[in-house]
């Protein structure tokens, strides 16, 4: 999996991280509601990639990206959610 990048497109108050696989796309998609909050709003792995990492991946960048940016996630996505619970340490970022 070191071979794949994600990638990050912004469009507005919409957004997605998203990772380019040769069965197609994996993607976790946001919506921004202000500077300061943003909703997780659904994950999607392309088939064939279950169970390998790809969605943790994008949250990890995710995450990243609200703490440099300073702004809060709320976790309306439940694989979002599910992530949130199993990481501790990426509470100062979810809003809940």
């Amino acid at each position: 999996m070191s071979d794949l990048s994600v990638m990050h497109e912004e469009n507005g108050n919409k957004g997605r991280y998203y990772i380019v696989h040769g069965s197609g796309k994996s993607e976790l998609t946001y919506s921004v509601v202000s500077s300061k909050q943003v909703i997780a709003d659904h994950t999607e792995v392309a088939s064939g990639h279950e169970g390998e990492g790809v969605g943790l991946m994008l949250l990890r960048e995710f995450v990243a990206d609200a703490r440099s940016k300073g702004f809060q996630i709320l976790p309306l996505c439940p694989f979002v959610n599910a992530q949130r619970r199993k990481h501790p340490e990426w509470s100062d970022v979810f809003s809940v």
